[in-house]
C-alpha cells in the first residue's frame, strides 16, 4: 500500500522526478565507473604475470623495467648480454628462464622475441599457462605464434606470412619486407598484453636486422641461424623461492653486465602505491558529485512540500499517522534512487561492453562488462543510505506538516 502510494506521488511530479533522476543516474554512474575500474585496473595488472620470481633487464628503475617487459608500455633504455641470460638461466638456483627481445611491431602490435621456454613456463592469472587455438609453438626460425586478438583484429589464421617493421608505431616506413613470418601458432585468450604480442624467434629478431645480402643467405639455408647478441630482459623462476633475494643481490652485484633484478610483487605495490593519490581524487570527486545530487533530491522534495499539503491533509483524515507521512517521503526518495542505482550499473555495463576493445586496444585496460560484485553492492548500500540521510530532512518537514494538517472545507 505504502509503495504504491510513493510511487503515484512520484509519478504526479513527473518533470521534477525526471530532472532529479537524470541528475542521480550520472553521478551514480560516475562513481560506479570509478570504482568498476579502478579494480578492475589492478585485477588486470596482477593477473598479468604469475609464478614469476625476478625480472631481470638494465638498470632502467623498477617500475619501467616492469612496465616494459611485462605489460609492453614503454621502451628500455638499454640491453643486456646474451651472455648474461645464459649465466642466469644455468645458474643452480633458476629453475626456467625465459627471454625477452623487444623493439619491432606488426600493424601497431608488439613484436616479441623469446624462446620454447616462454609457451611452456609463462603463466598469468591464477598461474594459467599459455594454451593454442590453433596450431603449436615455434618449429622454424621464421615461426610466429600470435595473440588472441591480433588473429581476431586482423583476420590472420596458421598459415598466414606477415610482414614486421621496426619501431612500434602504427605506422612504419621500415618493413622487413624480405623475411616474411609464418603463423604457426594462435594463442587462446589470457585477458593480459599476451593477446596483443606477436611472438617470434630470438634468431628471426636478430637475422630480420642483418644486411640484405646476409639475410638472403640465411633464407636460402647457406648459413646457419645467427645467435642473439642482446635481449631486453629476462623472467625467472626459481627451484625455491628462499633464494629470491640472494639471487637478486648477486645479480645487481653481477660485475660483467649491467644489470637489475626486480620482485614483480614489489614492482607492481610500487606502481598502485604512485596511483593512490589519483585514485583518492577520482574517488573525492566522484563522491562528491553524488552528494550534490542527493541534496538536489532532498531539494525537489522539500521544494514539493508546499504542493503536498492538501495531500498531506487527506492521508491523516484517512489515519495515516505522522510517523506513516515521515515514512511516505523516505520510500519516495529510496525508490528513485534504487531505480538510478539499476539504471546506472545497466547503463555503465553496457558501454562498458560497446568500448571494451577500444579500451584494451589503447590503454590495455581488459575491463569486465560484469558489474554485479560485493565491491559494487557495498556502493549501492552506502548510496541507498545515504539518500535516506539526505532524505531525512524533507521527511521530518512533512512529519511537522502532518501534525498541524487539518482537512479544509
Amino acid at each position: 500500500m505504502l509503495i504504491s502510494l510513493a510511487w503515484s506521488s512520484l509519478c504526479s511530479r513527473k518533470k521534477s522526478v525526471i530532472l532529479t533522476f537524470i541528475s542521480l543516474l550520472i553521478s551514480i554512474s560516475v562513481l560506479i565507473s570509478v570504482e568498476h575500474i579502478r579494480q578492475q585496473a589492478k585485477t588486470s595488472f596482477n593477473r598479468t604475470i604469475s609464478g614469476a620470481d625476478l625480472i631481470v633487464g638494465g638498470p632502467s628503475g623498477q617500475l619501467n623495467l616492469l612496465l616494459y617487459s611485462v605489460f609492453h608500455m614503454g621502451d628500455p633504455t638499454s640491453n643486456i648480454d646474451y651472455q648474461s641470460y645464459e649465466m642466469l638461466k644455468n645458474d643452480q638456483q633458476v629453475a626456467w628462464a625465459i627471454p625477452i627481445s623487444l623493439g619491432d611491431s606488426h600493424r601497431g602490435f608488439r613484436v616479441l622475441g623469446t624462446n620454447g621456454d616462454y609457451f611452456t613456463h609463462y603463466q598469468f592469472g591464477d598461474k594459467k599457462s599459455l594454451e593454442f587455438t590453433a596450431g603449436k609453438p615455434f618449429a622454424g626460425m621464421f615461426d610466429t605464434v600470435i595473440g588472441a586478438d591480433v588473429a581476431k583484429n586482423l583476420g590472420y589464421q596458421v598459415g598466414d606470412k606477415i610482414i614486421v617493421a621496426h619501431g612500434i608505431g602504427h605506422t612504419s616506413f621500415s618493413h622487413h619486407d624480405h623475411s616474411p613470418f609464418v603463423i604457426s601458432g594462435i594463442l587462446k585468450p589470457t585477458g593480459t598484453p599476451v593477446d596483443k604480442t606477436v611472438h617470434v624467434t630470438l634468431p628471426a629478431i636478430e637475422a630480420i636486422h642483418l644486411p640484405p645480402s646476409q639475410l638472403a643467405k640465411i633464407l636460402d639455408g647457406e648459413e646457419e641461424s645467427v645467435q642473439p647478441d642482446s635481449v631486453t630482459a629476462v623472467i625467472l623462476g626459481l627451484k625455491t623461492k628462499f633464494a629470491t633475494f640472494k639471487l637478486q643481490r648477486d645479480v645487481n652485484n653481477y660485475q660483467a653486465d649491467r644489470l637489475m633484478a626486480i620482485l614483480p610483487g614489489v614492482a607492481l605495490a610500487e606502481l598502485w602505491q604512485m596511483m593512490g593519490t589519483v585514485e583518492s581524487v577520482l574517488r573525492v570527486i566522484s563522491v562528491l558529485v553524488l552528494l550534490s545530487s542527493l541534496f538536489g533530491l532532498s531539494t525537489m522534495l522539500l521544494a514539493s512540500m508546499n504542493e503536498r499539503k492538501g495531500e498531506i491533509a487527506v492521508l491523516r483524515a484517512l489515519g495515516a499517522g505522522p510517523s506513516v507521512i515521515f515514512a511516505l517521503v523516505l520510500l519516495e526518495a529510496l525508490m528513485l534512487v534504487l531505480i538510478a542505482i539499476a539504471s546506472a550499473i545497466s547503463l555503465v555495463s553496457g558501454a562498458l561492453a560497446l568500448f571494451s576493445d577500444e579500451l584494451a586496444a589503447h590503454y590495455g585496460l581488459f575491463l569486465s562488462a560484469n558489474l554485479l560484485s560485493w565491491e559494487t553492492l557495498q556502493i549501492a548500500v552506502i548510496i541507498a543510505l545515504a539518500s535516506i540521510v539526505t532524505s531525512a530532512i524533507p521527511a521530518f518537514d512533512a512529519y511537522k506538516s502532518a501534525l498541524q494538517s487539518r482537512l479544509s472545507g
